[in-house]
């Protein structure tokens, strides 16, 4: 006979841990999570083994669900440009109050000293720049942006999402969408083709450069 499912899947889970990491911070149980997830802590110390295997798996999926994540948001934008902006929306959503800013911050400090968690947040950011490179590519591809050192405009994009996120949680002047599009705006826009020599792609096509 074949195993009966699981009612709350792993990855149910790991999404309640994520919404109690952006809520709670470092100050997170098990209890919170299972509370979130509808489970018992017991259950999360079978399947996780402890806090810290959770926080793991919560981190290695992050990393290995970047490239479905881009995937989305291609099918939904025909514009590539768009689709990069689509992308900072999302980062946005996710740190969406200072608090929700802080306790990400809190959380980086343990992926920059622990290697195993460091492991996973390199492994983050190199599957972002290279998404966010194919989707420049495709820009200039399409005519949207003029040719240019993608994979370093790629990290410019990256650097720049996170540092007006930690800016407009000091500044708190505009909403967090607002802030990260203007700053958008401030470096690609003056990399942009004139509308003539742009080329529109049918939905859902990736363009690789």
């Amino acid at each position: 006979m074949c195993p009966r499912p699981r009612a709350t899947s792993d990855a149910d889970i790991l999404g309640a841990a994520l919404r109690v990491v952006s809520r709670i911070g470092p100050g997170l149980t098990l209890a919170h999570v299972a509370k979130e997830a509808g489970v018992s802590p017991a259950t999360l110390v079978q399947r996780f083994g402890s806090k810290r295997g959770l926080l793991l798996a919560l981190t290695a999926g992050n990393s290995s669900g970047v490239g479905a994540e881009f995937a989305r948001i291609r099918a939904a934008h025909r514009s590539p440009i768009a689709a990069v902006y689509a992308v900072a929306d999302c980062m946005a959503a996710m740190a969406g109050t200072p608090e929700m800013m802080s306790n990400s911050l809190t959380f980086l400090q343990m992926d920059l000293t622990d290697p195993d968690f460091h492991k996973h947040a390199h492994a983050h950011s190199r599957a972002m720049q290279g998404e966010l490179k194919s989707l420049l590519d495709e820009a200039v591809h399409a005519g949207e942006l003029r040719r240019c050192d993608t994979m370093r405009l790629a990290r410019a994009v990256q650097a720049l999402i996170g540092g007006s996120l930690l800016q407009w949680a000091i500044d708190r002047d505009t909403k967090v969408v607002e802030r990260l599009r203007q700053d958008l705006d401030t470096l690609l826009k003056p990399r942009h083709c004139p509308p003539r020599e742009r080329r529109r792609r049918p939905r859902g096509t990736i363009a690789r450069g």
